[in-house]
């Protein structure tokens, strides 16, 4: 076990280890957790091959002068997903990329918000191109967020 609880992975890790093997590993604690995560408050709960669920709680640190949450969290929390759902169906070895994603925000998000759920599904994976699909909604089901992503997929250690 890595004593760290936040932290970046090894890349002999993800050289040894497929991508949902890494997320089962990070949900039991055995390998640290993101550092964003942390800062944002948001973690991994769920991950299954093609699909994973974050959940986290924004605080009024993350708050715009307008007195909502900023619209970075939820589009930090949406790339996590859109990308990890991704990453759940790699072999060891195998890393991606965010090439572009699109976020619409269809409510406000606030601190008393609670509890937030977003679940990030594949649509499409291919040798070097995957795309995804992902929701952010609160406790009770009401839509806050969603979003699309498109990914490159490459052997780790390739030089682009």
């Amino acid at each position: 076990m890595i004593e760290t609880k936040i932290g970046v992975l090894p890349v002999e890790m993800v050289k040894q280890h497929s991508g949902i093997e890494l997320f089962h590993m990070m949900i039991a604690g055995e390998i640290p957790r993101p550092a964003m995560g942390h800062t944002l408050n948001f973690y991994l709960a769920e991950a299954e091959e093609g699909r994973v669920v974050f959940k986290g709680s924004p605080t009024k640190d993350h708050y715009n002068p307008m007195g909502t949450v900023h619209g970075g969290w939820p589009a930090a929390i949406l790339d996590s997903a859109l990308g990890c759902c991704v990453h759940t169906t790699l072999p060891a070895g195998m890393a991606y990329t965010t090439v572009e994603f699109k976020v619409n925000l269809v409510r406000p998000l606030f601190e008393h918000s609670g509890e937030v759920i977003c679940e990030g599904k594949t649509i499409h994976v291919g040798r070097t191109i995957a795309t995804s699909e992902a929701t952010l909604k609160t406790a009770e089901g009401k839509l806050i967020a969603h979003g699309t992503e498109t990914c490159a997929i490459f052997p780790l250690g390739s030089k682009g």
